[in-house]
């Protein structure tokens, strides 16, 4: 007999690297269920299928076939697993606390771009300025990695990120929340309002005279261990790729079903990779390839906040698959950010704009249909940079 558990109630004794699980949790997406159940115990401890098991907890299923003993054949499909059920936001959006008003409050909202359609060529927005911490992406990433160490008792009383500003500002409202001392280190390039952001949410700031964030990562490591805090590590935590999957790549897909839109290709910023990576994974596997998968990159000699060059060392990009690496000047970026206000009257930020000014670099060569922009942040943050080219 095979009968649905609860995947909060089942076990494994048994451990997995990400990169072990994707060529599993591709073959579910692709199929779009499971074909076995898996074997536990009395317990309901995992006897076999440990891998699909992970996987689906990877995927972030609510429910799991399981089945006494060993697997068994079966066909479940994902919906009949809880596949959507954590990214269906509450109807009149009411919350216990200000945690809640992140996570309970996805889908982020995806809208239709005047000002880029054109020819046949139809442009949605996925807009994540909606989060609540900092306004951004980023606060997927830091709630998924604090909440995690959290949960398996690794937090201390001591935070240290290196951050360009968005992923610190989640991490120190993180640990204001949860009473923990953040430490946030700044490259030079970041905006100086980043200080007042970071220092209203109760952190401290430390300036780092590198340009990019990535090139510190190592100094801030050995901090920590000197002092006792926790580094979550945004560039190498797989909690960044997870959260991703689970979350945010399964929200554009229910929204796009909703809508009855087929995507023909989905363009977004390349900083850690994390989005993009899980984005493409999740698509090209799901779609079975028909998805289109754009990456961009600053141009060479050019800083573009929140976003920057694959050769610096990205870890997840190389596990997935991109169709083309768009490279874009930060006047390009700020230029179309602007077009974007101009046009369809909102304020998105220059990784926004660096994806929009990718998406017009390659529109004549893209087949009529719908393409997908990830629209990372607002440009409230930005007030700095696009005061030197906003003309009367």
């Amino acid at each position: 007999m095979v009968w649905l558990e609860n995947i909060e109630f089942v076990k494994s004794d048994v451990f997995y690297k990400l990169s072990d699980l994707l060529s599993v949790a591709g073959d579910i997406l692709r199929q779009g269920g499971v074909v076995k159940s898996i074997g536990v115990d009395d317990a309901l401890r995992v006897v076999e299928g440990h891998e699909v098991f992970h996987a689906l907890k990877l995927l972030g299923v609510r429910r799991v076939p399981i089945s006494r003993g060993r697997s068994k054949e079966v066909y479940v499909p994902l919906e009949t697993l809880g596949f959507y059920d954590d990214v269906a936001c509450p109807g009149l959006r009411v919350f216990d606390n200000t945690v809640e008003l992140l996570y309970k409050n996805w889908p982020t909202p995806l809208f239709k771009l005047r000002s880029l359609s054109r020819r046949g060529l139809t442009v949605w927005a996925k807009w994540e300025a909606y989060n609540p911490f900092s306004w951004s992406i980023k606060d997927r990433v830091g709630w998924y990695m604090f909440t995690k160490a959290l949960e398996e008792g690794r937090v201390s009383q001591l935070l240290y990120e290196a951050t360009s500003t968005n992923t610190g500002m989640t991490l120190a409202a993180m640990a204001a929340i949860h009473g923990v001392r953040a430490r946030l280190y700044l490259p030079s390039t970041a905006q100086k309002s980043s200080d007042v952001w970071l220092k209203t949410l109760g952190a401290e700031v430390v300036r780092v005279s590198k340009p990019l964030t990535v090139d510190f990562v190592g100094d801030v490591e050995r901090e920590a261990a000197r002092d006792g805090a926790i580094h979550l590590n945004q560039f190498e935590n797989d909690r960044n790729f997870e959260v991703h999957l689970k979350y945010t790549a399964k929200e554009l897909d229910l929204q796009l079903r909703h809508t009855g839109v087929f995507p023909r290709a989905i363009i977004g910023g390349l900083g850690t990779s994390g989005h993009m990576s899980a984005l493409s994974f999740y698509f090209k596997n799901r779609y079975r390839g028909s998805v289109k998968i754009y990456g961009v990159q600053p141009a060479v000699g050019h800083v573009i906040p929140g976003i920057r060059r694959i050769e610096t060392g990205m870890k997840w990009v190389h596990l997935v698959e991109l169709d083309g690496v768009v490279d874009i000047t930060r006047e390009d970026a700020v230029n179309a950010a602007i077009e974007v206000a101009r046009k369809d009257g909102i304020l998105i930020g220059l990784s926004s704009g660096a994806v929009a000014s990718a998406f017009l670099k390659i529109a004549d060569r893209l087949e009529e249909g719908h393409y997908i922009l990830i629209f990372p942040d607002n440009g409230l943050k930005y007030a700095e940079i696009y005061s030197t080219y906003v003309k009367d």
